[in-house]
């Protein structure tokens, strides 16, 4: 399944379109600020796909029945461009138990290939998962992460929240993941380059975040 916030005018087109704006990209402290508040509504809006319960508690007045998160999801983040949109999850779900995968585009090759000597995260097995990437472009990535993931359990269902998509990477997740997930994008882009890069894009999230890596 395929959610895209960008077919409906909201705040995130006005947040999306700073991120895009390469004037207004040069200020990194709001493109970091941007970045995060994507994250946040992006994690209000997988919120009201997740299970819940009811649960008694105690006000100052009286015990009422109240909803409650079934579980708190397993955030998942691919470094490092990942990090900053990570952060807006994390202040919704502040309880939950987080993982992080290396990741890096090797040089002249059209694959970006998973460093598996780092992979840290809990147990997936039947939990919830939002596994977080700002951008989804031929969608190799997030397929080798979710190899290296299975090795640590089954999730019941994987979320995956990018900030724009290319049409390619959709269908290569379409194609490739066989387990239960559910793709979350604020905007589908027109293509990729030749160079694979999401056109029109808006760049590198991690230089942009972080400065130009070497």
């Amino acid at each position: 399944m395929l959610y895209n916030l960008g077919e409906q005018n909201s705040i995130v087109s006005q947040f999306l379109l700073e991120l895009r704006d390469t004037k207004i990209q040069k200020d990194r402290v709001r493109f970091r600020k941007n970045m995060q508040r994507l994250g946040e509504i992006m994690a209000y809006e997988i919120s009201k796909k997740l299970s819940y319960r009811k649960e008694t508690i105690e006000t100052p007045l009286q015990k009422i029945d109240a909803i409650a998160l079934q579980s708190q999801p397993v955030l998942l983040t691919i470094l490092r461009a990942g990090l900053v949109y990570f952060q807006g999850f994390i202040n919704y779900f502040d309880q939950s138990d987080c993982g992080f995968i290396g990741a890096y585009r090797k040089e002249n090759e059209e694959e970006i290939m998973i460093n598996l000597e780092y992979l840290a995260t809990p147990s997936l097995t039947n939990r919830e998962v939002i596994l977080i990437d700002p951008m989804l472009a031929t969608g190799r990535s997030i397929i080798q992460t979710i190899d290296a993931l299975m090795k640590h359990g089954t999730p019941s269902h994987m979320h995956i929240a990018v900030v724009i998509a290319a049409p390619e990477g959709i269908k290569f997740l379409e194609e490739k993941i066989k387990i239960p997930f559910t793709l979350w994008t604020c905007a589908i882009d027109e293509k990729l380059n030749h160079q694979f890069y999401i056109i029109p894009g808006l760049g590198d999230a991690g230089d942009l975040s972080f400065g130009e890596k070497l």
